[in-house]
């Protein structure tokens, strides 16, 4: 697979020292979607417990600022997208596939073709690991996400639902 993701943009392989700036971009992602809400610090607990070597992350970084060759400093520019995968059992047929725990574009940098080259890249790493499905889970609010996975050809196969509780009260 190449670095290079589309004609401006570097794909990198993230490390397990990147994990705060997962973190900052799963923040990112969820303010977006729930603005009303201020504190996702629990996220970090998410990535600490879920981020390793068999769940890989790849930023996605303008061209024009990736490290000339030969520079003895490497100063690493700030991503302007990322993607991590991770491992998921199909609970119909039990066979382990390919699941994206996140896929965040940047929004001055959306509309450009960076997350649909992202899902192509995340499509190639489940097929070459033999992967059969690759899934994902997006909330019901996120329509420009809807709207790209349903146009790359994703469908809906479960519906996650849930139900708030309140406590009971001691009467």
């Amino acid at each position: 697979m190449s670095n290079q993701l589309l004609p401006d943009y570097q794909l990198r392989l993230g490390s397990r020292w990147e994990q705060t700036t997962l973190v900052k971009f799963l923040q990112l992602s969820y303010q977006e979607l729930f603005p009303g809400q201020e504190d996702f610090s629990h996220l970090g607990e998410t990535a600490k417990k879920y981020f390793s070597r068999e769940t890989p992350l790849w930023w996605v970084e303008s061209a024009d600022s990736a490290v000339s060759e030969g520079s003895l400093s490497s100063p690493l520019s700030q991503p302007v997208a990322c993607l991590w995968l991770g491992n998921a059992i199909d609970q119909v047929q039990g066979d382990r596939h390919a699941h994206i725990f996140l896929l965040y574009v940047m929004p001055e940098y959306r509309r450009q073709g960076i997350g649909s080259a992202l899902m192509r890249h995340a499509e190639d790493w489940a097929r070459a690991r033999g992967d059969r499905q690759l899934g994902l889970q997006v909330f019901y609010n996120n329509q420009a996400a809807l709207s790209l996975y349903h146009k790359l050809g994703y469908q809906t196969q479960s519906l996650w639902m849930v139900k708030p509780l309140r406590p009971q009260s001691l009467e």
